[in-house]
């Protein structure tokens, strides 16, 4: 296909009927700084751009009911800073804050983040550990899709050639709620990482761990949910013991799904997941709420 033409869309509507008249002809572009690469490295080569950077309908983080909502032009600078996310989960804005430089968290959009697929998508393990939903959109339908499946494969997602992501929502923080969020990368802020997890705990007065949900990035074929880790935990009481037996079978876990895998990454990941973890799962619990 060859490059006809870039379309600005100033309204949802638009959006819906261009990609419902071109389908598999367009690809969507809000930040771009993951998709001006692609197209550079002729991995995409769309006949139609629509370009959603300005449409309002998409940018926005809200309350609605029970629900926090963020809309999937939003960008990360915008989430770092939100006074509507709670401070008890802060392991998202930490999530937000980690991508890239500052020009492209100006310009990067969550939406974007969780679109493309990438094992290394900073901000999606923090939304899996939330329990997120995607909102999904076309001229003539919305429907949910949890989060943890909405990923098919590495760079694939389930999304129609007609469809859009509209927003992705979780449920508002509750009393004995926290979320932390630790990337070990490769050179500070500017790395892709190579290791982010993200840990939802909750607690009662004891830190009895009543629910634990657990993200991660950079350890599968796409961003995933640790739940064996997570079995391990529930219902446990958090204290040091029970939080280093928790770390070495993470360790255990990565061992064997990393096996066959270059040295760099069985050797290495195994080792270093449990320091990550583990500072996760404590950022998580300091600020349960």
């Amino acid at each position: 296909m060859e490059l006809k033409k870039v379309i600005k869309a100033e309204k949802l509507d638009e959006v819906l009927n261009l990609l419902a008249e071109n389908r598999e002809r367009a690809k969507v572009i809000a930040g771009g700084t993951d998709f001006v690469i692609q197209l550079r490295e002729k991995k995409i080569a769309p006949e139609v751009i629509i370009d959603i950077s300005d449409v309002d309908e998409l940018n926005f983080i809200r309350k609605s009911g029970e629900f926090i909502e963020i809309g999937a032009a939003t960008k990360f600078t915008t989430i770092k800073n939100s006074g509507i996310i709670s401070d008890a989960f802060k392991g998202l804005k930490d999530a937000a804050g980690h991508v890239g430089s500052p020009q492209i968290r100006n310009l990067g959009t969550v939406g974007g983040n969780i679109c493309n697929g990438s094992p290394a998508a900073d901000t999606v393990p923090a939304l899996l550990a939330l329990g997120a939903v995607a909102v999904v959109k076309s001229k003539n339908n919305t429907r949910e899709v949890p989060l943890e499946e909405f990923y098919l494969d590495r760079g694939k997602v389930k999304l129609e050639p007609d469809e859009i992501l509209y927003a992705v929502k979780f449920l508002n923080s509750k009393p004995g709620q926290g979320l932390g969020f630790v990337k070990l990368g490769l050179r500070n802020a500017l790395a892709i990482s190579s290791i982010s997890i993200a840990v939802f705990v909750e607690t009662d007065n004891d830190i009895n761990c009543k629910d634990v949900r657990i993200g991660s990035g950079a350890l599968a074929k796409f961003p995933i949910r640790e739940k064996e880790v997570e079995a391990f935990l529930k219902g446990k009481t958090l204290h040091e013991d029970v939080i280093e037996e928790a770390t070495e079978f993470f360790g255990k876990i990565l061992e064997q799904r990393l096996a066959g895998r270059p040295p760099v990454e069985k050797d290495y990941k195994p080792y270093a997941i449990k320091g990550v973890f583990k500072e996760a799962l404590n950022k998580a619990l300091s600020v349960v709420c």
